[in-house]
């Protein structure tokens, strides 16, 4: 048992209080201390991050084997092909579940069978650090804490929320277009619950203490079988209050600043993502001051980056790249261009015209890509997302398809890993995995386009044939080592957004001592370009440089020799 200091006890009051307001009594805060105590302080201060971290996202049998457990099948690929690229790998949630391939946890503190035991993923932190989700927002209706407020007896009864389903809740946030409330027959007779993305999906009431103590002693389970990143999954929706958007809400923040100061009272080492699908503004506002999340997705980053490539346009990102703020201490950028969700259209809100995000919209469709949509406070509804897979997104332009594809897609990784940010990867923009429509055949789920889960043998004939997957795979292994040793790419190096024409994405990263001159042509064709004459040397190529000639696609890492 550890027994906390004053101060930080004070500072957890302070924030119970602010969550509770008049509901707040001592009970609730012995409770927590109760739980924080439980567990061993590892006060060794290591670092957040630097150059050398890069993300992997993946499901646990994104890579499979029929032979052993999934997660042994991952680790060993890892091993032989990733592992000096990789310092991070972020498990999607391996717990048992029962639907949206594992977000609706059935579970919390379980391994699920299928993919192996918590000894796999313990195995697996020691040869990566590991990000693993805390799925915050809702439990599975299959779990024992919803069948027990079913029962209304039990751990769970009154973990749920329910509303009458005659209350005006039109001012709510949606990111779906099915219902919010859900009826379920209860052994107080009929109840809608309120369920923000599915039926299956149930919200949690954290206006229940009882509920956010018990999170709070699951994610100090994670922390202590070896999580230093743990991912608040959908943290943007947590607190409901009727008459609001129910996004974002204060309590929301507070709940977040509060496990940060937990987490790193246990582990200062750990660090803690919000998955915030929304506009910019919105999204940047989960740094708080300093002391909420260390992380933030940078979503605004793949509708945008594709939009510049789909165009050969790139005013928009460069505005956008513009405007973002220069991050030092604790707090940087999650910037990826691909997850296992679709690209969220939201985050173009206020950053590309209409007309724009529409043409794009239909474009995508033309790609073989699906469109999820979300209902609307006037009862329209708008896309929220597109459901296609990054490397098909980039099989053309807005001419049509061409033969550029692979190159196209390089270019958008490279943009990604030259941001000021740490780069993630999801293993199908690894392994430019195509479409995959057999698999939304089977789960009539559009995201299941993104998801498709390689056998082991398929993959490695894939990658060990002359396909665009192999050369994508390795021109990626090769930018990943050289990337990891360039100071001038710590994720809190300066970062300088410059104008060199809308064909053109250029910036400069620079370190006490290294600059880096990064040049992206976004166009299907040559540009000619005057470079600046102390960059002289092209790390990409390892050849020296003067201006001249941009081939289609071709980006520059420029330095001075």
């Amino acid at each position: 048992m550890i027994n906390p200091d004053t101060s930080f006890i004070k500072k957890i009051e302070s924030r119970l209080k602010f969550i509770y307001k008049d509901k707040f009594d001592k009970t609730i805060l012995a409770d927590l201390i109760h739980v924080i105590s439980s567990y061993q302080i590892n006060s060794s201060k290591g670092r957040k991050w630097n150059e050398k971290d890069v993300v992997l996202i993946t499901y646990g049998d994104s890579i499979k084997t029929d032979d052993e457990a999934p997660l042994q099948t991952l680790r060993a690929f890892l091993n032989e092909k990733l592992n000096e690229q990789l310092s991070v790998v972020h498990i999607l949630p391996f717990f048992p579940y029962s639907s949206d391939d594992g977000f609706s946890v059935i579970d919390f503190r379980e391994v699920n069978p299928e993919l192996g035991d918590w000894r796999d993923i313990e195995d697996l932190t020691k040869d990566f650090d590991l990000m693993a989700d805390l799925v915050i927002n809702h439990a599975s209706s299959k779990s024992q804490w919803f069948k027990n407020f079913l029962k209304q007896h039990g751990k769970g009864k009154d973990y749920f929320i329910t509303e009458d389903p005659e209350t005006d809740l039109s001012q709510v946030t949606r990111p779906r277009s099915t219902p919010l409330l859900t009826p379920y027959e209860t052994a107080n007779g009929t109840q809608h619950v309120w369920t923000t993305f599915s039926a299956d999906q149930v919200d949690l009431n954290f206006s229940n203490p009882d509920l956010l103590v018990e999170m709070m002693d699951i994610l100090l389970g994670y922390i202590d079988k070896g999580a230093r990143i743990i991912r608040l999954d959908a943290i943007a929706f947590l607190w409901k209050v009727v008459g609001t958007t129910c996004l974002h809400l204060p309590e929301t923040h507070e709940v977040v600043k509060l496990m940060r100061d937990v987490a790193e009272f246990i582990n200062p080492n750990t660090i803690i993502l919000t998955e915030t699908n929304v506009p910019n503004k919105e999204n940047l506002s989960y740094f708080g001051d300093g002391d909420e999340a260390h992380m933030v997705y940078q979503f605004s980053l793949p509708p945008l980056l594709l939009h510049a490539l789909h165009t050969g346009n790139s005013s928009y990102l460069t505005t956008w790249a513009k405007s973002l703020p220069q991050l030092d201490g604790d707090k940087t950028f999650f910037n990826f261009t691909a997850s296992h969700d679709g690209i969220g259209v939201r985050p173009l809100e206020g950053l590309l015209p209409d007309n724009e995000k529409n043409t794009l919209v239909e474009n995508m469709k033309g790609f073989g890509g699906m469109v999820n949509y979300k209902s609307n406070p006037d009862g329209s509804q708008s896309p929220y997302e597109l459901n296609i897979t990054y490397f098909d997104a980039l099989k053309g332009t807005h001419k049509g398809e061409d033969d550029l594809q692979a190159e196209r897609f390089l270019a958008s990784q490279i943009c990604m890993m030259s941001l000021a940010g740490v780069p993630a990867f999801y293993i199908h923009s690894l392994t430019a995995t195509p479409n995959y429509y057999e698999g939304v055949e089977k789960t009539q789920h559009n995201r299941t386009i993104n998801r498709r889960k390689w056998q082991l043998d398929e993959l490695e004939d894939v990658l060990n044939s002359d396909t665009p997957q192999k050369k994508v795979f390795e021109s990626l292994q090769q930018l990943i080592l050289l990337r990891k040793k360039q100071v001038a790419f710590h994720p809190n190096a300066g970062q300088e957004i410059l104008d060199f024409g809308s064909d053109l994405f250029v910036l400069k990263r620079e370190a006490k001592d290294q600059q880096i001159l990064v040049i992206i042509n976004l166009s299907d064709e040559e540009k000619e370009i005057d470079i600046p004459d102390a960059f002289t040397l092209d790390l990409i190529s390892d050849s020296a440089v003067d201006s001249g000639t941009l081939t289609a696609y071709q980006c520059l890492w420029l330095v001075k020799s």
